[in-house]
């Protein structure tokens, strides 16, 4: 996985202050390209994204962002709006450069060190900056692409490759085609995704597990039998978790992305976070063909060291039925004892 750091933030500021700059002489009250926001209102997200994300590294903000805003002053032009933008990025650059190596801080698409908010600063301005120019007719902007591939390494691990950096980032994000890939109808990048040795697992954020449920593809390029009906059955975990208030970032269903050519094979998580106990359930999914390759083991064995890692989290169960032979096996080989059986179904524990 790429590091990305302050250097990569300047460098994005400087790309993109430079193009707003040119434009600075036109009205920016007109929507900005594929948004609901105008241009000016766009100019000035990057600015507070840039500040937040300053001061949840600062104060290694854990459970939301710091309580701050940042408005410009009333009748504040463009120029004045890309001197935000270069300013809040300047904070954003400090913050990282200075950042202790253990520094985190919470982020609603994952908890991120350093890294993680340098590419997530960076993935902002690139992409709004592109928002603006072409809601002022300016179509052809294109950053550094190298920058571009490094963005996608860092946030965008479960995007196939094949095509030029700058253009699968815009596809990425819903912002344009790639050949022979559908657009996506959802997306969202993954600040840390759970890592194995072949797969990688992203959770389904409730956006995601809403797509998926409606028949879409989550944000991600699927093998030819996927999903699942029960990959997208598993999305309902997520949204009645949200309804009832008591949904938790990653204690719900992820999706496995093969790392070989980074498409989607299934799913598998949380049936909800740990009870007072200690305790959760696991369950698991894989396309057809994708079994008997052993990726449902490894998945489970990383998900479950994931878990054992948050403090609290004592035992781990899943259920499976007792002649799915196969499921059996790999809940034993992932170090899953049997606790029990009854009414066709057998129940396994792993304590922590």
């Amino acid at each position: 996985m790429t590091i990305m750091n302050s250097k990569d933030i300047d460098t994005a500021v400087s790309l993109t202050t430079r193009a707003l700059r040119e434009v600075a002489h036109l009205d920016w009250d007109v929507p900005a390209a594929g948004l609901e926001w105008s241009c000016h209102d766009t100019a000035v997200h990057v600015a507070e994204d840039f500040t937040a994300y300053a001061a949840q590294l600062t104060v290694r903000a854990t459970d939301g962002y710091v309580p701050l805003r940042i408005l410009p002053d009333e009748g504040t032009g463009p120029a004045g709006l890309v001197d935000m933008i270069e300013a809040s990025g300047g904070f954003l650059s400090a913050a990282v450069a200075v950042a202790a190596p253990d520094a985190r801080a919470w982020h609603p698409y994952g908890d991120a060190g350093a890294g993680g908010f340098a590419a997530m600063g960076v993935v902002e301005t690139l992409l709004h900056t592109h928002d603006i120019l072409g809601g002022l007719g300016v179509h052809d902007w294109e950053p550094d692409p190298a920058l571009a591939e490094r963005v996608l390494d860092r946030l965008f691990p479960h995007v196939p490759r094949g095509h030029e950096a700058w253009p699968t980032l815009l596809w990425a994000t819903g912002r344009g085609e790639l050949p022979g890939l559908a657009r996506l109808t959802a997306w969202r990048w993954y600040a840390e995704p759970v890592e194995a040795e072949r797969v990688l697992l992203f959770p389904m954020s409730p956006a995601i597990a809403a797509d998926l449920q409606a028949g879409g593809n989550g944000g991600f390029v699927w093998v030819e039998d996927g999903p699942s009906d029960d990959t997208r059955d598993a999305g309902g975990i997520v949204t009645r978790a949200r309804e009832g208030g008591t949904y938790r970032a990653g204690w719900g269903p992820y999706v496995i992305v093969r790392a070989s050519d980074r498409k989607a094979i299934g799913g598998m998580g949380f049936h909800a976070a740990p009870d007072a106990d200690g305790c959760t359930e696991l369950g698991y999914d894989l396309v057809p063909s994708a079994r008997g390759n052993g990726y449902a083991t490894e998945t489970l064995k990383a998900l479950s060291a994931w878990a054992f890692g948050h403090p609290g989290v004592t035992r781990l169960e899943a259920t499976t039925d007792e002649d799915n032979a196969s499921s059996r096996a790999v809940l034993r080989r992932a170090g899953f004892t049997e606790a029990g059986t009854g009414e066709g179904l057998v129940r396994y524990v792993l304590r922590g």
